[in-house]
């Protein structure tokens, strides 16, 4: 039986037509391309076979609705690139068949694999190829989501070679060791294979950011407690609960607290950059993210966009804010379904999501930082506003939080009124560069302390941790002991506090925890004021 290959009548092909015998009853090709599980990247095995029979095109493996759809967008671009392929049995198997695959990403791999088997490129020049990318109805490479961990997995597999749409080579350049190819068009990609093409390598191309808002504690006035506070917890990475009347900065403040945590090592940075790659979120054309996350969701967010889920798990709010900030303002506006989901993530630093097919883990260590009303009208507590509401409506707004949730949240403090004396003051606030610098020195004292326990700050320390690195002053352990009595702490709160104080004795380059580090950390545990466990 002969078969050939045409040139379309839209652009006929530059080479001469090419005529495949076909020798036996059946060509066979093998490809790779790839998918995202979690967090992570996942090679896929593109087999295709083409035989004799009944014209079809059938693609098998566990298919979402993306790759189902691809036998069309593969079957259009081909024809639509110059090849014009004799209709045959086409079968593709995409494996491992008992993992769901959801990425349009596997369009390209499909093509090459395709024109593999007709006997267009060689099986040897694709051996060792990652092919990452959607195709147009006119076989133009588009971007997708996930390039990031399906190179890292490529790379730890031995790939040499990884063909990616041209917006996504910043992205798969941020992986070393493997070379990135950005070939615009399915054609160009296989007249490069062929060897009558020259493209080169990917290099990468800075992408200007567009300049933000620079966000300052030196726009807030007065408010030193609570500036204290974040400081304190961007130093040690703990949770924040701020409750205090309307227009008391409390949302001011959260949205400043960015602007003093470290900047991301290169490790949190690839993290990050994973993340969000796969979320979709990536500027087209970016690479690294340089900058700590900053996630403030909206309280009609549900308990499955806080965590993460769907039926192929993708990550949610608390992922999204790995190693940056997650901030729930007017929290007790949250349903307590999507409150309570917190606490697994808040505890343990990620989050597990079982599904039929995969039970897949997401990280999720974040700063928590919640701000709230004292009561349904704002004023409970004011010295100048009237309180209209009831005790037990105050009672019934205030424990939408539970005790549990609460007692996930190192610091508890109370943001007052700012006073007219401070909104009209001329003498400048402490900027946001200066409070860094003493949040830098601390973090680097507890990266030391922690070289070795693949932890990064104090918050993210187990008891374990806290009974070789807490050492407290003997009046530091008579001020832990009259706490714990007065003030029926649980097991948990107490570590809490420990954490806290470890992190004050850091700003203060103290080795030990003396007696005025845990009174500030008692204090900050204790300072709202409110019926609220």
């Amino acid at each position: 039986m002969e078969m050939s290959i045409y040139g379309s009548s839209r652009e006929p092909l530059k080479h001469n037509p090419i005529v495949v015998m076909m020798g036996s009853d059946t060509l066979f090709a093998r490809t790779n391309g790839a998918v995202t599980l979690g967090v992570d990247g996942m090679l896929v095995d593109v087999e295709v076979d083409v035989s004799y029979g009944l014209p079809s095109f059938d693609i098998v493996g566990l298919l979402d609705t993306a790759v189902k759809e691809s036998k069309e967008r593969v079957r259009t671009a081909v024809k639509n690139s110059g090849f014009k392929l004799k209709q045959s049995k086409v079968t593709i198997n995409l494996a491992p068949a008992n993992i769901r695959k959801d990425s349009s990403g596997l369009d390209l791999p499909i093509a090459a694999g395709l024109l593999a088997a007709y006997g267009l490129v060689s099986q040897e020049r694709l051996d060792k190829c990652l092919f990452a990318a959607e195709m147009s109805l006119e076989g133009e490479l588009r971007p997708v989501t996930g390039i990031l961990p399906m190179v890292i997995a490529a790379r730890e597999k031995g790939m040499k070679e990884v063909f990616v749409a041209p917006a996504n080579a910043n992205e798969a350049l941020l992986v070393d060791g493997i070379a990135v190819y950005a070939p615009g068009s399915l054609a160009q990609m296989i007249a490069f294979l062929n060897g009558t093409e020259k493209l080169s390598p990917t290099e990468k191309t800075e992408l200007q950011e567009d300049e933000e808002p620079c966000e300052d504690f030196a726009d807030v006035e007065g408010q030193f407690q609570a500036k204290r506070a974040l400081e304190i917890a961007a130093a040690g990475g703990h949770n924040v609960l701020m409750a205090g009347v309307p227009g008391a900065g409390k949302t001011m403040l959260a949205r400043r607290l960015s602007s003093i945590l470290p900047p991301l090592s290169r490790e949190e940075a690839l993290e990050v950059t994973k993340i969000y790659s796969i979320a979709g979120l990536l500027k087209p054309g970016s690479g690294l993210i340089t900058k700590r996350p900053f996630r403030a969701p909206h309280h009609t967010t549900s308990a499955v966009a806080m965590i993460g889920g769907g039926s192929i798990p993708h990550p949610g709010e608390v992922t999204l804010s790995h190693r940056g900030v997650l901030f729930l303002d007017e929290l007790p506006e949250f349903s307590k379904t999507t409150l309570e989901v917190l606490r697994q993530p808040l505890e343990d630093g990620h989050v597990t999501i079982s599904r039929v097919h995969a039970s897949l883990q997401f990280p999720s260590q974040m700063i928590l930082v919640t701000a709230m009303n004292p009561c349904p009208c704002g004023w409970h507590g004011d010295e100048t506003h009237d309180c209209t509401c009831s005790p037990g409506e105050i009672r019934r707004y205030t424990r939408k939080i539970s005790g549990p949730l609460l007692d996930r949240i190192d610091i508890h403090i109370r943001v007052p009124r700012v006073a007219y004396k401070e909104l009209v003051s001329t003498q400048k606030a402490e900027p946001s560069s200066k409070i860094r610098e003493r949040v830098v020195a601390a973090r680097a004292i507890q990266m030391e302390r922690f070289k070795d326990q693949h932890i990064y700050c104090n918050g993210q320390m187990g008891h374990a941790l806290l009974r070789r690195c807490c050492k407290l002053t003997k009046g530091a352990q008579q001020l832990m002991k009259l706490a714990f009595e007065k003030m029926d702490l649980s097991a948990r709160s107490y570590d809490r506090i420990l954490k806290v104080s470890r992190t004050i004795a850091d700003l203060d380059h103290s080795e030990n925890i003396e007696d005025r580090h845990v009174a500030e950390a008692i204090q900050l545990r204790n300072d709202v004021g409110l019926d609220i466990a």
